[in-house]
Order: structure tokens, then sequence, then C-alpha cells
């Protein structure tokens, strides 16, 4: 299998095309990237901007430049010996365009006698597929009565407004009354709010515009991956980055069924909760590093920052209990956002047992502004989607999370205890089956609706921590178990990607390296902010502490960023408003704070003298968690533009144009042996980011040796050694705020591991002469932090090769 050393991530679409991209190759070459990691490139919906909704497995992106694009794309990376990993989506296809798709127009056409039929996953035991298109506001279906009224035939299609839809054959004459011939389809039209709540296909959470795959059938597998193993045959991808694995039937299988088919590097995308690991039966070099980015961004969080923040959460009225929050939003996504689904689920158990229909009848369940009734069956699958410790369980060999997620729902709801048995019986009699799988597949999609896409925004103590892979009750990461993580992935995942910032994430990595420094001074920003808040709050509290935490973090930041940043904030949060029922008049006052806030110059004012007062701590923290990323066990990722400071948000934020023009010339100037300050134009990371990314290209990075250091501010600096004879090391300096208050390093060092040859440091191109103290040689940190507050030491003797740099 091919193991790069590094990748650097592009997001492609119309604005980046595989023209862009080839015109960027020179530059990541010389950055000292090994291989372009690029979003999904095959045929997607019209207009889509990132290229998750796949709309023709077989068929290269028009919009990107087609099949002479890619492959002009891939020449050019090889002639600087660059690799490239592409990003695939086997588990869902877009069908919010019928016309676009040609698997679903066929299936719309000729229902389940399509040979598509068996390519998505329908219960086609419940008849017609309703398309859940037509208007739906709260009119009494007078609106969708008019758009049904409005159908036309157009070139042998049913028309409504701008979509079309296909005839099955011999159901339109000329002269047909297009309402009549609707009736005749396969599917029926129906509102867009009611419908999607009674859809008899999965989907991809609750988005009812994607159309859940069965890449379970080999027949499917082989049709889904057939343009993607044609590039893996022609040598034209060195590695998969698979999307959304745990919403797979069986993604052992499926992992196992691409590695057959794949000799290839292949990460998968999931959510590891803290000390969870892939399943050691799939054939995977890893994740893709979520649980990394906990990792490292935790190592420069303030542990003694957590009760003053805590406090000012709850006086703040926002809710500090997340296991509370957390359970009380999976309930909600159970029962309301993925009802479909639950249903399908309980389906499948009352279908089996006859003792399920003495069960008691219903109970209510508030649905936004709706009251839908809910079978006892459905609570029970509901109950158990909310409670699984991660993800997904994967039985077999996940029985233990299966067995808790069952125990939880037992507790919680003792009067489902009866169904529960049940539903843990039949599971556990056959952990394959049908039941097992859905369920299975279902509580990842329970657990980020509920958790990472609304209890994230419900409980906003520390923002910082609400990230994806997060874990907002594990306030920071101590320096013990940062090493044994590392220590744990270079024994059993050296080969898995890490990252800090991705398409996904809720902020990028330079905004949370400035949030952690708060956490050195927060009895000051909590007075700061009770001060704000008393001047020009938010009415919602939760949305009000992540407003100023955000403007902090972003700053500067323009009215119109921070203003859809927080209006998508509240809507994932459901409390004021929502997606679905949106509140005109919060929404109103949210769509009106960052103007009110900054055109009121007192109070910019103050904002911008508190960030002044970290600014230059989040700088440290930036740089810290960066060469610790890039240098520590796993193949580090680079988000398109960190390589410079970046203040992006969540998505679409984050996928904005990026400068490289800038960066070209500021990459030019580094070559040139430049040392750049420590400023706002963030050319020091860039200068951090290429010496890292040069040096694993260049050398072996295998073994993990963590660093003791020694002396009065031992707590400040993270170290340790990598290399076969150890003969690199990463120091980073932690928490210096407090550094700077305890009056600095004080003398504190740390041992370098022994043998010969001669130190320097890659960013300073210093010598390092190492003192002997107590039989080790040790680097005092105030001359080797200096004047960056992190270094990359090397060691080479008289053989060393030194590399051939472009």
């Amino acid at each position: 299998m091919d193991t790069r050393a590094s990748t650097y991530r592009l997001q492609l679409g119309p604005g980046r095309t595989f023209a862009d991209a080839a015109s960027l190759v020179d530059y990541l070459h010389r950055l000292g990237a090994d291989a372009l990691y690029v979003s999904p490139i095959l045929a997607a919906a019209p207009g889509s901007e990132h290229g998750y909704d796949v709309v023709d497995p077989a068929r290269v992106s028009p919009v990107l430049g087609g099949e002479e694009g890619r492959s002009a794309l891939v020449a050019r990376l090889r002639t600087l010996g660059l690799g490239i990993v592409v990003d695939i989506v086997p588990n869902h296809m877009s069908v919010a365009v019928p016309a676009a798709n040609p698997w679903w127009w066929d299936v719309l056409r000729e229902g389940p006698n399509s040979p598509y039929a068996r390519c998505f996953d329908i219960d086609w035991t419940r008849g017609l597929i309703p398309l859940p298109v037509l208007p739906d506001d709260g009119d009494g279906g007078d609106a969708a009565a008019a758009a049904l009224a409005g159908l036309t035939v157009v070139d042998d299609c049913l028309s409504c407004g701008d979509q079309r839809y296909p005839l099955a054959p011999g159901t339109y004459a000329p002269g047909d009354d297009p309402a009549e011939v609707h009736q005749r389809q396969h599917y029926r039209l129906v509102p867009w709010r009611s419908g999607a709540a009674d859809l008899p296909y999965r989907r991809f959470f609750d988005i009812s515009g994607l159309a859940a795959v069965r890449v379970e059938d080999p027949d499917v597998f082989t049709a889904a991956h057939a343009e993607v193993l044609r590039w893996a045959e022609r040598d034209e991808v060195d590695g998969l980055r698979v999307d959304h694995v745990d919403g797979l039937s069986d993604p052992g299988g499926y992992l196992r069924r691409l590695r057959d088919s794949y000799a290839g590097w292949i990460v998968v995308e999931k959510i590891l909760a803290p000390g969870e690991t892939p399943p050691a039966s799939w054939p995977v070099a890893g994740t893709t590093g979520y649980d990394a980015l906990r990792e490292v961004c935790g190592l420069f969080i303030d542990p003694e920052g957590e009760r003053p923040l805590t406090d000012l959460a709850e006086t703040l009225g926002v809710p500090t209990d997340t296991g509370a929050v957390e359970a009380e939003c999976r309930r909600a996504a159970a029962t309301a956002l993925l009802r479909p689904e639950v249903r399908r689920i309980a389906a499948l158990v009352d279908d089996h047992d006859d003792g399920a229909a003495g069960e008691p009848e219903t109970e209510a369940v508030a649905d936004g502004e709706d009251t839908t009734r809910l079978s006892r069956t459905e609570q029970a699958v509901a109950e158990l989607l909310s409670h699984f410790p991660g993800y997904r369980s994967y039985l077999p060999e996940g029985e233990a999370d299966w067995t808790a997620a069952v125990a939880r729902a037992h507790r919680t709801r003792p009067d489902l205890s009866s169904l529960l048995d049940r539903i843990d019986g039949r599971v556990r009699a056959d952990p394959r089956g049908e039941l097992a799988r859905r369920v299975q597949q279902t509580s990842g999609t329970v657990v980020a609706k509920g958790t990472e896409d609304t209890a994230f925004y419900r409980t906003t103590r520390f923002i910082a921590l609400n990230e994806v892979g997060g874990d907002p009750d594990r306030f920071g990461v101590s320096l013990a178990e940062f090493h044994d993580a590392a220590a744990r992935r270079e024994a059993s995942w050296p080969r898995a990607m890490t990252t800090l910032s991705t398409h996904d994430t809720k902020r990028s990595e330079d905004v949370r390296a400035r949030l952690a420094a708060l956490t050195e001074i927060p009895a000051e920003f909590a007075a700061a902010v009770r001060d704000w808040t008393e001047r020009c709050g938010i009415g919602e509290p939760s949305l009000n502490l992540l407003a100023w935490q955000t403007l902090v973090g972003a700053w500067p930041i323009s009215a119109a960023r921070l203003r859809d940043y927080l209006l998508k904030a509240a809507r994932e949060a459901k409390l004021r408003t929502s997606w679905l029922e949106p509140d005109t008049d919060f929404e109103k006052e949210v769509r009106s704070w960052p103007e009110r806030v900054l055109s009121d110059a007192s109070l910019a004012d103050d904002v911008a003298a508190l960030v002044a007062r970290i600014r230059e701590a989040g700088w440290s923290n930036a740089l810290g968690q960066k060469l610790v990323q890039l240098t520590a066990p796993g193949v580090p990722d680079l988000y398109q533009g960190t390589e410079l400071w970046d203040l992006s948000l969540v998505d679409p934020d984050n996928r904005r144009p990026v400068d490289f023009a800038t960066r070209m010339v500021i990459l030019e100037r580094l070559e040139s042996g430049w040392l750049p300050p420590i400023d706002a134009a963030g050319a020091v990371k860039l200068h951090v980011v290429r010496q890292a990314l040069l040096l694993r290209r260049d050398r072996p990075m295998r073994g993990y040796r963590p660093l003791a250091p020694t002396g009065a501010a031992a707590a400040h600096a993270v170290a340790f050694a990598r290399g076969p004879a150890f003969d690199v090391v990463t120091i980073a300096t932690r928490l210096p705020l407090r550094l700077a208050d305890s009056g600095g390093w004080r003398g504190t060092a740390v041992p370098l591991p022994s043998g010969p040859g001669v130190w320097s440091d890659l960013l300073t191109g210093r010598g390092i002469a190492p003192e002997r103290t107590d039989g080790f040689t040790t680097a005092r940190l105030a001359e080797v932090l200096n004047p960056y507050p992190v270094a990359l030491l090397v060691r080479r003797t008289a053989d060393t090769v030194e590399p051939r740099r472009p």
C-alpha cells in the first residue's frame, strides 16, 4: 500500500477546477506536500459547491473539467512525484434533481422493475415513492394543491415548476390530464415538510434529496465504484478517503470488498469517541484524524479555566450538563428528524413479533409545532438509538457498545423494557441481520444530528471543545494523555490521517488556538462577556455566549460573515428558531446583532482590546499545535489555506476562495532564507509548515519517544522525538500567558536523545549546543524557543545526506 508522507486538501468546485488545481502543483511541491487530497470529483448535482452530492458514479465531473482535466492533473502531479488522494461517497447519491441522476430517473420511470431499483435502499413494500418537493407553508395544503394544479407534460416528462420527472411507459397520451398522468406514476409529488416524515427510502441524515445506496450488494458496489477503480488500475490514484463509513449497512464488509479491489491507502471518515479505535478487522490505514484534532488542540487548553467558564455559562443561563443536553437532542433527532428511519426499524420488530401488538398504543411526542404519534415500538427504537457510547457499534466485535446502549435505554425508559429486551434478543440472535444492521447504521445518524449538529450549538460553555470528534466535557488534554495517544497511534495506526482543520470542522484550527488562550484568563474574559451582554446581548443565552466567543476567536470579521454564521448556529441549535420552523422575529434580532456590535465604537474597541491581549498567545498556540500535528505519528493533512493564519468558521465559510498568490510570494521569500517575524501576516506559520513537511517527505518518521522537560516551567512544554534513531525532536510551548506571568522558562530544559551528531533547529537554522545535566544531554528552552515558541531539531552526522530542496 502506498502511504504518502503528508496530504494537502483542496476543495474543488465551480470556482476551483482540475486546471486550477494543476496550476498549484508546483507550489504544493515546494511547500513540502507529498500528495494532493481532493474533494469528490465524480459528476455532482447541478450547482454543487462541494461534490458530496454525486449523481453519476460513472462520470468525472464536467464542471471540474471532465476526464481530460482529471488526467491532466494526475499527469502534472506525477511529473513532480506527488500523489493524489480522492474522496469517495459510497453511502448516498443526490436525487434532488431527478433528471441529473440516470439511476434515480430510471427508478422513478420503471419503479421496482428498474434494473437500478436494487441500487437504492427503498422499502418497496410501501408502494409508491413520495417525492417531498411541493410547497408546504402551513396553508393547509393550498400551495401544494396549486402546484399540482399547474402540472404539465413537456417532452414526455411531467413538469412541476422548474423540475421534470419521468413518465412510466404507456401512462401518457396527448391530451391526457397531467393530474391524472401524475396518478399513474411510480412516485407521488408531495409537500416537502409533511412528505419528508414518511419516506420509504433511507436518506443521508435527514436530507430527502440524498438517497442511500446499497453498496452491500456486490453488483451495486461494482457499478458505483467502476470509475474509481478504473483510475486505480491505471495507477492514477494513490489513496481513497471513504466518506461517512458509519452510514453503510456493513462497513466492515464494504471495506473488505474495497480492499479486494484496491491495494492503495484507504482512510475512513469516522468520528471516534475518546479512547475508541476503528474495528481491528477493517483493512484500512485508519481514520481521517478527528481524534488527533481533539488530542492536539486539547494540549493548549488550560484546565484551570474550566470552573470560571462554567460559572460564566451558568450565570448567563447556558446549560452545562452536556450529557443531559446530548440525550435530549439525540432523542429529538430520533423521534422527529429521523422518524422515517425509526419507523422502518420498528416495522422490522413488529413484523416478526406478535407480542408487540399487545403493547400500549401510542405516546405523543413533540415535533416542532406538530404532534406526531409514536408507537411504543418506535419509542423503544428511538430510545436505543439515542444511547450508543460512540457513533455506532459493529457487531459482533462491538458487543460492548451494543450492551451499553441497551443498558442506558433500560435505565431511562424502564417502561419500555419488554420491547428493548425483544430488540436486544433478536439482534444478538442475528447480529448480521437486517434489524441489527439498520439499528447500527441509524445510531450514527442520530448521534451526528443530535450531538454535533444540535447539542454542540446549545452547550456553548467553551466552543473550542465543541468540535467534530470533540467532547465538551473534557476540558483539555494532559501531556500524559497526549503522549499515550500518540504512542498508540504509532504502534497500531501509524498510517492513519491526522488533521486540525477540515471542511467539516465547526471552526478553524487558528480560531480554536486563539480561544484556547482565553482559558488562561477566564475571569477576565467572563467579566468582559457579562459587560458586553448587558450592553448588546442576544436574547437566547447559548447563542449569546457562542456569539461573543466567535467574535473574539475570528476577529476581525465582517458583519456579513458573522451574521451568516450565527444564523446557521441558531437554526442548528433549534431553540428559538430552526431550519424547518424559522422564527422571523428572532432571526431578525440575530441578523442585526453583528452590525449593532461592530457599529458601536466603544464596544468594538473593547472587543479589539481583549483580542489584542490574547493575539500573540493565540499565535503561539497555533504554531504549537500545527508543528505537533505535522510531526507526530500519522499522516498529516493540511487543509487548504491554513498554511497562513486562517480564521474560518463552519461551512460554507471554510470553503471561501484561498489567496494562493500571496502564499506563493511568501514561499519565495522563505526559499531565499528569510526568517519571518511572528505577526499578523502569518508568514511564520507557512515557514513552520514548509520545514515540517519537507522534513517528513525527506526522512522516515518512524518511532515515538515522549521527552519529559525538567525545571520550573516543565508543564509549559510538550516535546517528543521521532525517526529510526530518534534524531528529530519537536518542542512546542503550552499555556504561554501563564508561562510569561510565572517568569518564563527559568532554566527549564528538554532532554535530547543520545547519539552521535550535531543538533540544529530547522526553523532558525541555528546550531544547538546541548548541555550535560545529571548524565543527560539537554537543551535549554530559553535558548531553543527563541525567537519562535516552537522548535524542530534535527541531529546530523557526517554520514547524513542532505536532501535536495525544490
